[in-house]
């Protein structure tokens, strides 16, 4: 339990570095099964734009499966956490327990549907004659893989709230070294295409999760929490728990499928499929840059819960404010370079397409026009996640992708077109962040 308590007493400067570094790497990591899928298929001679496309048509799928995993993963890490700070070490195991059957049994209710109505999806989600075949090859595979994905990623979470981040960063690593091995080898030296890296992909997050339960049922693993037989059986207050904090998360993985498929239904509307394939890349960029800030908020988690149900809110609120800080020089940095590099950074995902290229370097550039301020309002719903205060984490994550948003996307356009698109976001990036802002002010004076 060393690890653990060292939570409540290390100096917070040495916490924050100790877990938010390999959280970052392991967003960073998550975020390169996308990217590297998207950079080989781009270079597919003769398909790449419309492979682009219909792996951009294929995303909101992706995310859905994902956002389960952040609801289990997620919120049972955060409830562990707080758990481990109140010493119950005997109600995280349960929690544990709990949270593998549960994401078992939703991934396998996930590929079941997906599979039986993928058809249906992928034309309500905009795909084109064009797109379609390579969004069904690619996403068919990806489902009937879900499992592999939510526990891989899922339970990760909870390695980190143990108090153990340099495993789950491992984990991580391990699994994205295999695909970006196995991806050139299966789309081109097997001459698989989109379906070799959908193979790729599932058979690196396979590895993650093999590598996951292992570290939780071995006794050398130096694991402070174990999968236990006894554990495996579902109780509704600690399901009620997981998806109390879990939601937030949930919800805004939820809401960002809605608004990528609102997004495509206008992109074809206003620009065709190579707008859907600009959007798609857009993505891939975006996230990397919001990954490292996504790492500080998942690593600022386990401190920060503990510390809360320690009591220790003196601490509570240094990691917040050097979260944000750091944070915030994060997204100023991407911003700066999005703003100079931005044909350079489309380029990197596509052949010789001049017409992809400028679009994109064009929406890029508007899209991330507030990034610096993002830092703040994403650090600033995770606290609220990590206080178990879940109803105001959950309202400041679904403001910035729904509720501000999605009428944003329906009306610009209409005066702006295709740039009203790109000018949806950053509209409401900055009411997010003023609300957010106001919640957090509230908060802090409470606790001093």
């Amino acid at each position: 339990m060393n690890q653990t308590k060292a939570l409540g007493t290390e100096s917070i400067g040495k916490l924050l570095f100790k877990f938010s570094i390999p959280a970052i790497t392991g967003m960073i990591v998550n975020a390169l099964y996308n990217i590297v899928d998207r950079i080989y298929i781009g270079h597919i001679k003769g398909v790449g734009s419309n492979a682009l496309s219909g792996l951009a048509i294929t995303f909101p799928i992706s995310v859905i499966i994902m956002a389960f995993g952040m609801l289990v993963g997620i919120g049972a890490s955060a409830v562990i956490s707080i758990r481990l700070g109140e010493k119950n070490k005997e109600a995280a195991d349960d929690i544990l327990g709990n949270a593998v059957i549960l994401i078992t049994i939703i991934s396998l209710v996930l590929s079941l549907i997906g599979v039986l109505f993928l058809n249906k999806l992928l034309i309500l989600f905009g795909a084109s004659g064009e797109s379609i075949p390579y969004a069904k090859a690619y996403i068919q595979i990806i489902l009937m893989g879900a499992v592999f994905q939510n526990i891989g990623f899922g339970i990760n979470n909870i390695i980190r709230a143990e108090g153990n981040p340099k495993m789950a960063m491992l984990t991580m690593v391990f699994g994205a070294i295999i695909n970006i091995i196995l991806d050139p080898i299966l789309i081109f030296g097997f001459n698989m295409g989109v379906e070799g890296a959908a193979i790729a992909t599932i058979i690196s997050q396979a590895f993650n999760t093999l590598w996951v339960l292992k570290y939780f049922t071995s006794k050398n693993s130096g694991s402070v929490l174990k999968i236990k037989k006894v554990n495996l059986k579902l109780h509704t207050h600690i399901v009620k728990d997981i998806f109390a904090i879990g939601m937030a998360p949930f919800s805004m993985q939820i809401a960002s499928s809605l608004v990528i498929i609102l997004y495509n239904k206008g992109l074809y509307a206003y620009g065709g499929d190579t707008a859907i394939a600009a959007m798609g890349i857009l993505n891939s960029i975006s996230m990397l840059i919001f990954m490292p800030i996504f790492g500080i908020s998942q690593g600022i988690q386990p401190i920060i819960g503990y510390n809360y149900g320690a009591k220790s809110y003196s601490r509570v609120l240094k990691v917040l404010k050097y979260a944000i800080i750091a944070g915030t020089c994060i997204a100023t940095i991407g911003f700066i370079s999005v703003q100079l590099f931005a044909r350079p950074l489309i380029g990197v995902f596509v052949g010789n397409n001049p017409e992809l290229i400028n679009m994109g370097a064009r929406g890029l550039r508007i899209d991330l026009i507030l990034l610096p301020i993002l830092g703040f309002q994403i650090l600033g719903a995770s606290y609220f996640q990590a206080i178990n205060e879940a109803k105001t984490s959950m309202i400041l994550s679904i403001l910035r992708q729904v509720i501000v948003l999605i009428p944003l996307i329906l009306i610009l356009p209409l005066f702006f077109e295709l740039d009203g698109l790109w000018l949806s976001q950053p509209c409401a990036d900055l009411i997010a962040t003023a609300l957010t802002a106001f919640f957090l002010y509230k908060s802090i004076n409470k606790l001093k």
